[in-house]
Order: C-alpha cells, then sequence, then structure tokens
C-alpha cells in the first residue's frame, strides 16, 4: 500500500484566517493539518480542496478508501496528499490515519469529502483550540448551527443516539453523529489506541471517548450544506444499528 510522508512544519496557519475573509491576531500560531476519508467522490472533492487552498491550507490529507472513480487523480490534482486506506469504512480511515503519524500539526481538522462541511468553518474551529480545549466539535444544533441534509427519521435518529449519550455520560452535547470537528495532538495520541470503529458509527464512539479520557471538548455552531453529487454511503438502518451498539458497547465496556 502506498503510505506518503508527513505533513511539513510549514502547514497553512489557518487561524490567521477567519470566515469573513478577514486576518486575526491570535495568542499562538497553529499548524493545521485537513484530513478527508474519501471514497468514490469524484464529483465533489475538487470543490472542497479548491475552496481549501483558496482559502490558505495547502496540507491536505486524503485517505482514499478504495475509490474505482477519479477521487485519488483529483485529490492529487490539486495537491493534495494521498494515503491509501488498508481496511474498509470511514471509522477504519479514521484510525489509520490516527494510529500511523502522518501529520506534523498541532491541529488536526476531520471533515468529509461530500461538500457538506463548509471549509469557511474551519477557523471557528480551530480557534477554539488553546491549552486547554482539546477538541472542538461541530453542531448542526447549537444556536448558529443548521443542517439542510437532514431527513425527519435521521434527526429523530439523531436526538436519540444524542440522548443515550448525554444520560449515560453526563455529557451536554447537542450533536453526536457529525464529524466536522478539530483535535489537538494530545487528543489524538490519547484517544488513537482506544478507537474501535470501522464505519460511521466512528464520529459518536470519539465523542464518547473524548469524555471518557477527560479530554475537554468544546462546541461551535456548523452549517451542514446538501452533498454536492452523488450518492451518501450512509445506510439509516444499518449504521443507525452500529451507532445505537457502539454507546452500548461504551456503557459496558
Amino acid at each position: 500500500m502506498e503510505k506518503e510522508t508527513a505533513f511539513s512544519s510549514t502547514s497553512a496557519r489557518s487561524s490567521n484566517i477567519n470566515p469573513s475573509g478577514e486576518t486575526r491576531s491570535l495568542q499562538w500560531n497553529k499548524r493545521v493539518g485537513i484530513v478527508i476519508p474519501a471514497r468514490n467522490e469524484e464529483k465533489n472533492i475538487a470543490g472542497v480542496l479548491a475552496r481549501l487552498k483558496k482559502l490558505g491550507y495547502h496540507d491536505i490529507l486524503v485517505i482514499d478508501g478504495k475509490s474505482n472513480d477519479r477521487t485519488i487523480e483529483i485529490s492529487r490534482k490539486f495537491g493534495a496528499k494521498v494515503v491509501l486506506q488498508n481496511g474498509n469504512g470511514k471509522g477504519d480511515a479514521v484510525r489509520q490515519v490516527f494510529n500511523n503519524g502522518y501529520l506534523d500539526v498541532d491541529v488536526v481538522v476531520l471533515m468529509d469529502a461530500d461538500g457538506s462541511m463548509p471549509p469557511d468553518e474551519i477557523p471557528r474551529l480551530v480557534e477554539r483550540i488553546d491549552s486547554k480545549v482539546d477538541v472542538v466539535k461541530g453542531s448542526r444544533f447549537v444556536k448558529g448551527g443548521y443542517t439542510y441534509d437532514m431527513s425527519f427519521i435521521r434527526r429523530f435518529g439523531n436526538w436519540v443516539f444524542l440522548s443515550l449519550v448525554n444520560i449515560f455520560w453526563l455529557t451536554h452535547y447537542t450533536d453526536i453523529c457529525y464529524g466536522f470537528a478539530a483535535f489537538t495532538k494530545r487528543s489524538i495520541a490519547k484517544m488513537a489506541p482506544e478507537l474501535k470503529s470501522s464505519n460511521f458509527e466512528i464520529e459518536t464512539e470519539i465523542f464518547i471517548k473524548t469524555k471518557k479520557l477527560g479530554l475537554k471538548v468544546e462546541e461551535v455552531p456548523s452549517t451542514e450544506l446538501r452533498r454536492r453529487g452523488g450518492k451518501s454511503n450512509l445506510s439509516i438502518i444499518r449504521d443507525g444499528s452500529r451507532i445505537l451498539k457502539t454507546i452500548f458497547g461504551e456503557l459496558i465496556g
């Protein structure tokens, strides 16, 4: 399998950019790397990468889950580093990245390849990271957040999963199935050996594990857009069952 080298120390200083395009001065600059799991996203990945480049992010890693379209070719065309996934599923891709030290950066931002997560919101995530905050997660349901891409049944399922997590672990999350988030190197080092999920339940597991490991998490509002093209790999019944299994597995495990 192909394995790219780690990001260089010249990662984009995205903390100097905000969604309005203005610059701002922070207490410390953060070297930011963007991680994008992708599988057959040729219709969407170009738009995501083009926007990231325009915003000044150059250390972008696409982990490809055995695409049989032009996802890899397009990713390389836009200058992204491409790592070939060894296993299958989004969770497996995230665990591979977290465990293999591909990223020589201060903050890792995890986002989807389908265009549903606005790159312009990355500074909102990154700027909340400091010496006391380990993980900053986007939320579609906190004040200021919104989703254009959630059916009633998915919204109900998210509410059920969210309620269980908040009750079992005494958390105050407003969104538990949304993987747009920024992580410090410290948080990744603590979580990576503990993560087990192979599919879309990885997001729920991550935010349960952050609580169990004593990591500090903050939420910021995020607007989820409709995927730009193609068909989602998410299955409501199959992946909903996996999320539920993950929640109860973490409770007794």
